[in-house]
């Protein structure tokens, strides 16, 4: 079966459902899932997200409080957990600091888009691999082989294939990019891919797994918990729906 990943933003719709919203997430049959660190600039994400961060913001959301909420639930926790977020508020943290206690919190890897993979592999990368985390980087269908063969070396957990080049959630993502994930499929990559931007359905899951590994789905499901006093039932169906 190919994997589900979800992704939510901390700290929605009020700062204390994080762990219920983990707990729902591992119990409705995803297989990992991802969780955004809030930051005031967050350029890779389209407006969904965006208004997610603002919201968690405002709600008192920091690295230090996702950090002790999942301490507090990681005993229960089986599935894996990944971060993702901007370089700026993790250095701000303490990038070692970060690391020890993202892995004392039962965190398994990190997703930070705007960290190049000179600076990952010259500054962070052993200090990654002392906490045992994974590390995951983005490819675009703009990406030549030669630099996806490179980012996947750099990559552990999975490798993030973006379906196009867009932010995160845009109307126009191009779900039936056969070029693109046949391109993929066809190189010798350690790490499976798992695709992202733009799923919001069981059929644009199957569509985009059919050369991959699995999919990533987030504004869909930020969406969920933004728009429904009734987010629970329907987080869960719409899990449910994916994998039906």
């Amino acid at each position: 079966m190919k994997k589900l990943n979800i992704y939510f933003t901390a700290g929605i719709p009020q700062l204390e459902d994080t762990a219920e919203i983990i707990k729902l997430i591992q119990d409705s049959g995803a297989d990992m899932m991802e969780i955004g660190m809030p930051y005031s600039d967050p350029v890779a994400d389209g407006p969904v997200i965006q208004k997610a961060h603002e919201l968690a913001l405002n709600n008192g959301m920091t690295i230090s409080t996702l950090l002790s909420q999942l301490r507090s639930i990681k005993e229960e926790i089986k599935i894996p957990i990944i971060l993702m977020g901007y370089i700026n508020p993790v250095l701000s943290f303490g990038f070692e600091n970060f690391c020890r206690e993202c892995s004392e919190s039962g965190v398994s890897g990190l997703i930070i888009p705007d960290l190049p993979p000179i600076e990952f592999e010259k500054n962070y990368q052993q200090i990654l691999e002392k906490y045992n985390l994974n590390f995951t980087f983005l490819v675009t269908p703009e990406t030549s082989d030669e630099r996806i063969l490179y980012l996947d070396s750099l990559s552990s957990g999975f490798l993030y294939a973006v379906s196009s080049s867009s932010t995160t959630g845009n109307e126009n993502a191009v779900l039936k990019n056969e070029e693109y994930f046949s391109r993929l499929a066809s190189l010798p990559l350690k790490n499976p891919v798992m695709i992202g931007f733009g799923i919001k359905s069981k059929e644009d899951f199957e569509n985009v797994t059919q050369k991959a590994d699995g999919g990533i789905i987030g504004t869909a499901f930020v969406n969920i918990l933004l728009q429904n006093r009734d987010w629970k039932t329907k987080a869960i169906d719409f899990i449910h729906s994916i994998r039906a």
